[in-house]
């Protein structure tokens, strides 16, 4: 049974920072691509972050463009987000979610690409 558990979410003042970890159980994690997204209340799940197997290729929205940073560690079956700068925008349950890929080097932002979702973590911005 593959699960995917968040952490590291919680309150920051806005400008604060906040690094959420995805721990992968039931699945190689090495043979996932990996990436996070977030919903808001009222708002539909976007694409935040993503990182390929490899951990050579990463893309992210343009949103949290060089504020986020997302980063994977295959032999623990790990992958971090590390958010700096944080705005009140950025209130949300950010999700950890991993797909089933042969490609080495390529990271997925559609949402329905992905094969397996975390339960998520709420991350809070104050003004």
């Amino acid at each position: 049974q593959v699960q995917l558990v968040e952490s590291g979410g919680g309150v920051v003042q806005a400008g604060g920072s906040l690094r959420l970890s995805c721990a992968a159980s039931g699945l190689t994690l090495s043979s996932s691509a990996m990436a996070w997204f977030r919903q808001a209340p009222g708002k539909e799940r976007e694409f935040v972050a993503g990182i390929s197997r490899s951990g050579g290729n990463t893309g992210y929205s343009d949103s949290v463009m060089n504020r986020f940073t997302i980063t994977r560690d295959n032999a623990k079956n790990m992958v971090d987000l590390q958010m700096n700068a944080l705005k009140p925008e950025d209130t949300a349950n950010y999700y950890c979610a991993a797909k089933r890929t042969h490609w080495t080097n390529t990271y997925h932002y559609e949402l329905n690409e992905y094969d397996y979702w975390g339960q998520g973590t709420q991350v809070t911005v104050s003004s």
